[in-house]
């Protein structure tokens, strides 16, 4: 269930106590505060999201060793001819180089 920030208004129309109110995102938004009965009002903030991120992880992940070690393949695009070449992976099924303007000519039309 999703956790909400409300702000309390105290009777001199000042910001009191900040809180945490957990509710459905079906619930009314809360009129007043559970204790004091004071008003309050909702807090919009943007969320606190955990992220594990980092771009030495991603380079880490995309590394040859780690792609051919969970067992794929990584072509890679040659801009002057437009072929892919295997620049990752062990599997000797798996062409060095793909050719994907042959593969557009040979594929089934649709």
């Amino acid at each position: 269930m999703p956790i909400y920030l409300y702000q309390e208004i105290l009777p001199d129309g000042s910001d009191g106590e900040s809180f945490e109110y957990i509710q459905t995102m079906a619930d009314e938004p809360l009129k007043e505060h559970p204790k004091t009965g004071n008003p309050v009002r909702k807090v919009y903030h943007s969320p606190n999201l955990n992220s594990q991120y980092t771009e030495e992880a991603a380079k880490s992940k995309l590394s040859d060793s780690n792609v051919e070690k969970h067992g794929f393949i990584r072509y890679e695009k040659d801009t002057l001819t437009g072929r892919y070449h295997k620049t990752a992976g062990k599997d000797t099924r798996a062409p060095e180089v793909v050719d994907a303007n042959n593969l557009r000519r040979h594929s089934p039309s649709k």
